[in-house]
């Protein structure tokens, strides 16, 4: 029976929002590492850099999620976070629970079949030989990439190791453009293609029994395109082929199991490349192939390159390698022996001994985080979710409320405020902490050491009131402080009831935009003064707009392109 996760994909679509979700389907493909656990769910994104990302299932919060990318340390479901909850649906229903934390680490699933191989595996498994035959000819005959890919796979399996090697070379041989980065989108692609070619060679050999052959080719390709990655000045184009090499030489490790003390010097020597950030090779994935011994070797290796050269690539390949063993008080170890003042690594580690299935040492390490980062700005956000998740599943609402209390006070921001609201009212107790964060921000407004996650606290206040629909209060709040974007939003909300404090507002910010150009500017202009012509409206001057826009049209009218865009807005 597969693991329930607790979600669904409406789930996700509902948390992140339709554009992260729609670009966390792209990423599906870039997820390394999945770990599915009992309500936890954890892996990494990389890109440029490598994200992590832990989605935490509960019955009382639902699903919520952390994410280290920009956008997620800002408390939003990133695409990353989007990205991770479709892989693990994916492969929810052939990934088998743990049944106990002495079980070991288990296997990494395969993926379930799609819905159209539902219905083709089985008849394709019911046609003879002689209707296969025909079947592929057919396709071929009609499709030149297929026919192409068939043609590069009957001439690997004939060919030589010597042969296989030089076609490989060849196809990943940059050329030219590599030396100049990728300015042509064309160029990119063909290489990209090539790699892919490359690929398709290298399962043939797994699948004709030369696996080891495809270890040497696949480690080969890959130092090859680690040089290309390093040149190119944009390498997007590069990260799926890289995934797809990655891959196929993890399926050639585990059809041959080559020596372990190559293989150790081989991941790391990868992973701290040019391709480490990028690469998805995960030790735990090679636990199997390098074993004991391997995964000694490369511990040592990593070690020792740490000291050579201390890196935080060399330090966090080491931690996954001490992972991989299963050494869990090993693990911690390392990780004690540089704990960060914000409380992210404490968050490491109890996320590591809860995984183990040491929840009480867990908690413990994290409320220790929290106390070790007291009311420091930079109090690692990731680690506060993870607590009040574990508060919250065992009934400790009292407890989950106080640490966003405490989290509002030395992180204030819209984001923490919401979390302090949602933890307020499970616990039946939001007016008074209402009361209370709101005159923080007020007493809080005129000290000049407040320090505050988005600035200034006067204006968080206007934020917080306009995220709660209080109009007026914002309106009040906002005298004296709130920058433009504010300005403009309470203009929007208060036109139609106080259309002469609006109209002020719209006229200066219509003001400096005189002087810009650019569609983006023109097109503000007359979004401005569309605000402007309906305030004019609810006042009953509509004379006085028309007065307004021919004098304003007059003095930008060599500006041809605004006077076409105002047109266009009946201007």
């Amino acid at each position: 029976m597969g693991i329930q996760l607790g979600f669904d994909e409406g789930t996700l679509r509902a948390a992140a929002g339709a554009t992260s979700f729609s670009r966390g389907e792209d990423y599906v493909g870039a997820v390394a590492g999945l770990e599915i656990g009992d309500g936890t769910i954890r892996a990494t994104v990389p890109g440029r850099e490598t994200y992590r990302v832990e989605l935490v299932v509960t019955r009382q919060a639902g699903l919520s999620a952390a994410c280290n990318c920009p956008y997620g340390a800002d408390g939003h479901f990133c695409k990353h976070c989007v990205a991770v909850g479709l892989a693990a649906l994916r492969q929810a229903d052939t990934v088998a629970p743990r049944l106990s934390a002495d079980a070991g680490p288990a296997p990494r699933p395969a993926a379930p079949r799609s819905a159209d191989e539902e219905v083709l595996t089985p008849w394709l498994e019911s046609l003879d030989r002689d209707a296969l035959l025909a079947l592929v000819s057919e396709e071929a005959g009609g499709d030149p990439d297929l026919r192409g890919r068939l043609v590069l796979r009957a001439e690997v399996a004939r060919a030589d190791h010597a042969l296989v090697r030089d076609r490989i070379k060849r196809l990943l041989h940059p050329g030219e453009f590599a030396r100049r980065g990728y300015s042509d989108p064309d160029e990119a692609d063909a290489y990209a293609q090539d790699v892919t070619r490359a690929v398709t060679m290298l399962r043939t050999l797994i699948a004709a029994g030369r696996a080891a052959e495809a270890v040497d080719g696949a480690r080969w390709a890959l130092w090859r395109l680690g040089e290309v990655y390093e040149a190119a000045d944009e390498a997007e184009e590069l990260l799926s082929p890289l995934h797809d090499l990655a891959a196929v030489h993890l399926q050639a490790c585990r059809a041959t199991c080559p020596d372990p003390e190559a293989s150790a010097r081989w991941l790391v020597g990868h992973l701290l490349g040019p391709l480490g950030k990028a690469s998805p090779a995960d030790p735990l994935d090679y636990r199997d192939t390098l074993g004991p011994a391997g995964l000694a070797r490369a511990v040592e290796l990593a070690t020792e390159a740490g000291r050579q050269e201390p890196t935080d690539k060399a330090v966090r390949l080491r931690h996954r390698l001490l992972k991989a063993q299963g050494d869990v008080d090993a693990l911690i170890a390392a990780y004690s022996a540089d704990l960060a003042p914000n409380g992210a690594t404490h968050l490491r580690i109890a996320q590591e001994l809860d995984e183990a299935g040491r929840t009480a040492d867990a908690l413990e390490w994290a409320e220790r985080g929290l106390r070790t980062a007291g009311n420091r700005y930079d109090l690692d956000r990731q680690l506060v979710e993870w607590v009040c998740a574990r508060y919250v599943r065992v009934g400790r609402l009292d407890d989950a409320l106080a640490v966003r209390r405490d989290c509002f006070r030395s992180q204030s921001s819209l984001t923490s405020y919401r979390s302090l609201r949602l933890a307020a009212r499970a616990c039946g107790r939001w007016e008074e902490e209402r009361t209370a964060a709101l005159n923080l921000l007020r007493a809080s407004a005129g000290s000049s050491d407040f320090v505050a996650g988005v600035g200034h606290p006067a204006r968080l206040l206007v934020d917080i009131l306009l995220d709660e629909g209080d109009v007026e209060a914002a309106w009040q709040a906002a005298s004296g402080h709130a920058d433009d974007r504010q300005l403009l939003t309470l203009a929007d909300r208060l036109r139609d009831h106080r259309p002469t404090d609006a109209l002020g507002v719209y006229l200066r910010l219509l003001q400096p935009l005189k002087q810009a150009t650019g569609d983006e500017a023109y097109h503000e202009v007359a979004r401005l003064l569309r605000s402007i012509r309906a305030c004019h409206e609810r006042l009953g001057t509509p004379e006085e707009f028309t007065r307004y826009l021919t004098a304003l049209r007059t003095e930008l009218k060599r500006r041809p392109k605004l006077m076409k865009i105002l047109d266009s807005n009946g201007l």
